[in-house]
């Protein structure tokens, strides 16, 4: 295996929480009265490997150590004990506006975040306009940054950060605070660093974000780290041992703020008839049902096929065919996915859905396992795996013997 990015070593961590503070002089030598407090394990021997040029997410509720645990990474944090080895250039966002001096301007600001962070000025003369532009800050760069909402304030930081070029980039929800726009600029740059090799280390609460953002994550509890390995996984049993998934009537469980949810998934072949029994390669369509008691602005539907012991074979937000509506307004409606041909081999799997907010911010509903279908045999069959790419073999040409060198002096052997 290749050597982690990052390597966090039977790390705990404790802070001080105060029951009785002393007050003034008075209380601490006159009536000898002492403070006295507790200390709360935040972390508790966390060991953890984050591989190299995974997107990798950290999962638990309010309280569970994984900001902390982020922080202990950056080497804001110090842990009571074990260490954390990491390897390469590390950025962090962790905070709005950390690094930000309120009285300078943008502009003074973009060096001197960019000098914390280990540029020096001719690296950021050459990468500001681009720095600037990511923000879109425009007019605003020569105003000082105590006049920015924090929306601003989070999108010049951050563009800072990924403008560093880090082999490590380390993110808290503070993503959350921009807009629409600026998070799918975030989620194209994160796409790209996952293309060159680079790991990015992620804190969020948006379930379906990082189901479709993160390769792999962990979960964190009361400071103990509870599972890791695949993201789909991870989450499945964080949103079960949590309590966040709520079973469905008929079957399937669901999670989300419940705004909007899909209420039926169908299964269809292309002329609408139920294929809850099809074959490989049948023109499917799979129509998901919803329901909305408020205008959802740019929502992103989803759709994923699983086998039923939970392995992923499929998935597919509309954003990546570049479908994604203006809104959709209070009521009822239905979207289709359509499959043009079926590449699945004989086996029964299941179908979930999910409807979300503008760049996958927010989850509105996912409905897990909603239905099953079966993929019967057709009479031609491949070998192996959940997928038919239709292949064959081409013809053999007969091998030829091999002919002897030339001896070393020159005579052929052959002859």
């Amino acid at each position: 295996m290749s050597t982690p990015a990052i390597s966090v070593e039977n790390v705990s961590k404790t802070f001080r929480m105060y029951t009785d503070r002393t007050q003034s002089l008075k209380s601490l030598f006159v009536e000898r009265r002492r403070t006295k407090h507790e200390d709360f394990w935040a972390l508790r021997d966390v060991v953890l490997d984050i591989p190299e040029g995974k997107t990798f997410g950290l999962l638990g509720n309010n309280g569970s150590g994984k900001s902390t645990l982020l922080k202990c990474i950056a080497r804001i944090l110090t842990p009571n004990e074990g260490r954390v080895v990491s390897r390469g250039r590390m950025a962090a966002m962790l905070e709005v506006g950390s690094g930000f001096h309120p009285e300078l301007t943008g502009r003074e600001n973009v060096y001197l975040n960019g000098s914390i962070l280990g540029m020096n000025r001719q690296e950021v003369d050459r990468k500001f306009a681009d720095i600037v532009d990511f923000a879109g800050i425009g007019e605003f760069i020569d105003q000082p940054v105590k006049n920015y909402s924090s929306g601003m304030y989070v999108r010049l930081g951050f563009a800072v950060a990924i403008h560093v070029e880090p082999d490590i980039m380390l993110v808290d929800e503070i993503l959350a605070v921009g807009d629409a726009e600026f998070q799918e600029r975030c989620m194209s740059k994160f796409a790209d660093f996952r293309r060159e090799g680079r790991t990015v280390v992620v804190v969020s609460h948006g379930l379906e974000q990082m189901r479709s953002f993160c390769d792999e994550a962990a979960w964190l509890s009361h400071g103990r780290l509870m599972g890791t390995g695949p993201v789909a996984r991870v989450i499945e049993d964080y949103s079960d041992v949590a309590h966040l998934a709520k079973p469905v009537e008929g079957g399937g469980t669901r999670v989300g703020s419940g705004e909007a949810q899909i209420n039926r998934i169908e299964w269809l072949h292309a002329d609408g008839r139920d294929a809850h029994t099809c074959r490989t390669g049948d023109a499917v369509r799979v129509r998901l049902h919803y329901t909305s008691s408020v205008r959802i602005e740019r929502p992103v539907f989803g759709v994923s096929v699983q086998t039923l012991d939970d392995r992923l074979i499929w998935g597919h937000h509309s954003k990546d065919s570049g479908y994604v509506p203006e809104s959709i307004e209070p009521g009822e409606g239905s979207i289709d996915v359509v499959i043009p041909s079926l590449p699945l081999r004989p086996d029964t799997y299941s179908v979930s859905a999910s409807l979300q907010g503008p760049g996958t911010s927010h989850l509105f509903d996912a409905y897990r396992r909603g239905i099953t279908f079966a993929v019967v045999p057709t009479g031609r069959t491949e070998s192996g795996g959940h997928v038919v790419f239709g292949s064959h073999f081409e013809r053999l040409l007969p091998a030829r013997p091999l002919l002897p060198a030339a001896s070393d002096d020159g005579v052929d052997a052959r002859a």
